[in-house]
């Protein structure tokens, strides 16, 4: 009895070795990269209205988290815990009295959270930039919706420490009153905050 042998065609092969790499990189595509936040290079700057005829502006500072984030499948998820205590106002009174019983309670409510719902990204097929980012802030004991506004957010190669980092800025307003902050909000002091955030985060 003769055995036969037939010799694959070339393409053949080719069709057999990609197969499994490609079937490899469409499972790492779908698992978003992991990133830590970097506490030195992340804050939340706020502004308020003081009687009409002054704005004091401040900070929390020594924020840490986690960022997952994967621009190919438009994706994103971002956890903040924002310590009360890191508020500074470059008034060490004024500081005082904002992270004290009439405003943020830091004794009973000594951090605040941000958990990330969901991700908007624009049409742009090939390069699709974040627009927007919806969450839930935890804060003196009430969790509600805000939505972050992105201004700039982009990834890339760290030479400094050989690591991806991801970075941007964006902005919101919120009414503190919904946070039963609500301490002069009828006589003079500006209900609604502006936030100007800024994260930067290393890939894990």
């Amino acid at each position: 009895m003769r055995l036969l042998f037939i010799r694959p065609k070339p393409s053949h092969i080719y069709s057999f070795l990609t197969i499994p790499l490609l079937l490899a990189s469409a499972v790492a595509d779908s698992h978003a990269a992991s990133y830590t936040i970097n506490p030195a290079n992340t804050h939340i700057r706020f502004s308020i209205e003081r009687f009409k005829n002054s704005t004091t502006t401040g900070g929390f500072y020594d924020i840490r988290g986690q960022l997952q984030y994967n621009p190919s499948l438009q994706t994103g998820d971002i956890s903040l815990i924002i310590p009360i205590d890191s508020l500074n106002t470059g008034n060490p009174s004024f500081n005082d009295s904002l992270t004290g019983p009439d405003f943020f309670d830091m004794q009973r409510f000594p951090s605040a959270q941000f958990e990330s719902t969901k991700w908007h990204f624009n049409q742009d097929k090939k390069s699709p930039q974040v627009t927007r980012v919806d969450g839930q802030l935890t804060l003196h004991g009430e969790t509600h919706p805000i939505s972050l506004t992105a201004t700039k957010f982009d990834c890339y190669l760290n030479t400094s420490i050989r690591k991806d980092v991801c970075g941007g800025e964006f902005t919101a307003t919120i009414n503190r009153t919904k946070w039963n902050i609500n301490k002069f909000a009828w006589f003079g002091l500006t209900k609604n905050l502006d936030l100007s955030i800024k994260i930067e985060a290393a890939r894990q």
